[in-house]
């Protein structure tokens, strides 16, 4: 069984996979595990350190998921991350108490002790927090380095036995010197060398799909995006040209999307394509369906039917291989069996039917989408496609809010080739992590031509990130949003208002279904 250095135990916290993915930037391997895994199951992973992490449960709720105390014994650096400090301290006899206030969002960490986590950290840093229950008493041992106005105990530690606890999330964005405190554990407290990275990742994923595919053929599912682009090259570097790739044109894809992939994996990346028009038929599905979720499942269900039926014109096909992200997979369910939430369901993931014909491959479900884009440039994509803005799954049904019909597919695919075109042509295309328009199931008011009209209204979204799982609207300059505007107005018909979001993820997400 291959070694773990750093094992990641899952109590639900929909930040989770931003913790490995803090770990893999340091080039330390790391892998997340439900948090019910038993110390025999650990043990064979020989892991230099353990990370527990935070979670939307408290430690007084009846059925608490706690982890096997057996990890408190093995002197194993550890590092607990808000749930995962309070189970820690309830576990080694400390005291956990209900907030009398609680803290969410960024607040002043105030540094009483320097120590080796705190190490580069000044006397005041801004730290993210997501908690109504505070430490109250510490377990033998311990002591506190930092706190903050409402948690006295926010940064605690037992240097001897290398056991460490923050109450707030060093892994997201907002917490100033959250790559450091990740820094500081693993490699001067758990001395761990780094010797991990993505082109060791290519390989192992080579390697693991020789392996499980063994002589049998593979189809892809190739929509022309970054994510299924890359992995369509890396299983043609894995088994040649037993990858028979299947691009679908569902009738809710983006202008000119067809002819990209046609273009590009016919000539430059020459593969086994088959492209599949099936609008129609996603078009009769989608028909009086209003609700996203519903939306999701239908498209979901459509697009194995239609792998699986091309797959059996092809004959002999056993695996269906997917572009699926983790962003995707933490929204839709709990990949690892830790307690999180459901936030929506993915096309690909929850959208999947229970009962299908062939075996699912996805070799990025564990992978961020610059992940993905870093093992891109590694195969040797070209930099215009392994920059594209991600398109959801479901394409432009999920930017139509409402019912999917051909007028409405129009006017958003109109529309979004607009926002495209201009967002580069400004400079602004690789700065954003994506820029699109939304079709609105409301009408305006309008004058046109000294005449009234009452057509449709259109939202621009442009949003920056680093990973999908937190996003803030983009403060684009106003003459570029005011030509994206009037154009669209004037160029596509049946539009005559066009407003901006400026909405943050959370509490909304990047898209709107």
């Amino acid at each position: 069984m291959e070694k773990v250095p750093v094992v990641i135990l899952d109590f639900g916290s929909q930040y989770n996979q931003l913790i490995a993915r803090r770990v893999r930037e340091l080039n330390i391997y790391s892998r997340i595990f439900p948090y019910s895994i038993s110390w025999e199951e650990i043990s064979k992973y020989k892991p230099d350190a353990i990370i527990l992490t935070g979670g939307p449960a408290s430690v007084h709720t009846p059925g608490a998921p706690l982890p096997d105390k057996r990890i408190f014994e093995e002197r194993i650096p550890l590092l607990g991350i808000c749930y995962g400090m309070q189970v820690m301290v309830e576990m080694l006899g400390g005291k956990v108490v209900p907030s009398e206030k609680r803290e969410y969002g960024k607040t002043p960490l105030f540094v009483k002790e320097k120590n080796h986590l705190l190490e580069g950290w000044g006397e005041e840093e801004i730290v993210w927090m997501s908690h109504g229950d505070r430490v109250e008493s510490l377990p033998e041992g311990f002591k506190t380095f930092a706190s903050t106005l409402h948690s006295p105990h926010a940064v605690i530690g037992d240097p001897k036995r290398k056991y460490y606890g923050v109450q707030f999330h060093p892994e997201v964005v907002h917490t100033s010197k959250g790559k450091l405190l990740f820094s500081n554990f693993l490699l001067k407290i758990a001395s761990i060398k780094p010797q991990w990275d993505m082109g060791s990742f290519l390989e192992k994923k080579i390697q693991e799909i020789r392996e499980r595919v063994g002589e049998e053929k593979v189809v892809c599912a190739l929509s022309g995006g970054v994510d299924s682009s890359v992995l369509a090259v890396l299983l043609k570097k894995a088994v040649g040209d037993r990858l028979h790739a299947i691009f679908v044109d569902t009738g809710l894809l983006r202008k000119g999307e067809r002819e990209r992939v046609e273009s590009l994996f016919l000539k430059d990346f020459p593969l086994n394509l088959h492209i599949v028009d099936a609008k129609e038929r996603f078009l009769k599905a989608l028909k009086g369906v209003v609700d996203p979720e519903e939306k999701r499942r239908i498209i979901g269900n459509e697009f194995i039917n239609v792998f699986e039926e091309e797959a059996k014109k092809i004959g002999n096909i056993k695996f269906l291989a997917q572009g699926t992200l983790y962003p995707d997979v933490i929204e839709s369910t709990s990949s690892f069996g830790g307690p999180s939430s459901t936030i929506k369901t993915h096309h690909n993931v929850g959208g999947l039917p229970e009962k299908m014909e062939l075996e699912l491959i996805e070799p990025f479900r564990e992978l961020f989408k610059d992940e993905v884009r870093e093992l891109g440039r590694k195969l040797g994509l070209p930099e215009e496609i392994i920059l594209r803005h991600p398109f959801p799954g479901p394409g432009l049904a999920v930017r139509i809010i409402g019912e999917v019909t051909p007028e409405a597919l129009r006017i958003v695919r109109e529309a979004d080739a607009i926002v495209e075109e201009e967002i580069k042509k400004a400079g602004y295309y690789n700065e954003l992590w994506q820029a699109f328009a939304v079709f609105l199931p409301v009408k305006s008011v309008g004058v046109m031509g000294d005449e009234r009209t009452y057509e449709n209204v259109i939202a621009v979204r442009c949003v920056v990130s680093e990973d999908a799982m937190t996003a803030d609207w983009a403060k684009l300059p106003h003459d570029l949003l005011h030509r994206i505007a009037n154009r669209i107005i004037n160029e596509v018909k049946g539009v005559n208002r066009v407003v901006y979001d400026i909405s943050s993820k959370p509490p909304a997400t990047i898209e709107w279904e």
